[in-house]
């Protein structure tokens, strides 16, 4: 109907909008990056700022230029759309993990790439943490922020070794930054642990620091039998 022909021209634009936005980008990678796919968590709505929106391509452009593939959590609506369709338009591969139970037209829209289904949350997450060499954490609500706290605490455990990235815009975490120092200063995380997070405001920058980042190892948690080989982290 005219009405299905209208959110098919809608789409067409944004894909087209979403690809001028990738071209001629500035301090995009230019060389291969150490990382070969990259787990983005972020909101499934665009957020009010048009900053929020911007980040999310130029980390696209930044992932494309370095060679890298995308895992995300399915979708393609919000901050997770704007990602992987920008992903997707340069030429990587896009893999989008999602539980059966949301894989309706009206939660995930039209997805891009590869989508592999999963049976529940708790594998939704261990999936994408298997699939990924490393993690970055766009603007998000409950959804982003739990995401980013697991894999926080599971290098902390020393269930993985793989980096942990946000993506800063605007200072849109920085109370949760000060919320994990004052849990430093008061003794509840080990200043040790704060390294385990890498933060910047821009995508590039954060991406200078991921690719620097030596993995943060506690004694205790290293000698943890996790049974990691079973995971394939």
């Amino acid at each position: 109907g005219e009405g299905e022909r209208a959110d098919q021209k809608e789409r067409e634009r944004e894909r087209e909008q979403i690809k001028k936005r990738g071209r001629g980008r500035e301090s995009r990678m230019s060389q291969a990056s150490r990382f070969k796919r990259m787990c983005v968590f972020c909101g499934s709505s665009q957020g009010n700022k048009s900053s929020y929106h911007d980040a999310a391509i130029d980390l696209a452009n930044q992932l494309v230029g370095g060679g890298i593939d995308l895992v995300y959590g399915g979708g393609s609506i919000g901050l997770m759309g704007l990602v992987s369709q920008a992903v997707y338009h340069g030429g990587r591969h896009v893999i989008g993990v999602i539980p059966k139970t949301l894989m309706t037209p009206e939660i995930v829209g039209e997805m891009v790439g590869e989508v592999r289904p999963v049976a529940d949350m708790h594998q939704w997450k261990a999936e994408m943490a298997r699939l990924s060499d490393a993690f970055i954490a766009l603007p998000g609500g409950y959804g982003t922020l739990e995401e980013l706290l697991e894999v926080i605490t599971w290098a902390q455990l020393g269930i993985h070794h793989k980096p942990v990235g946000l993506l800063n815009v605007e200072g849109y975490y920085d109370s949760l930054l000060t919320f994990i120092d004052q849990a430093v200063e008061e003794g509840f995380i080990n200043p040790a642990a704060r390294r385990i997070i890498v933060s910047a405001p821009t995508a590039h920058k954060l991406m200078e620091k991921l690719e620097k980042y030596v993995p943060y190892y506690d004694m205790v948690a290293t000698g943890l039998d996790w049974e990691t080989d079973r995971l394939e982290f």
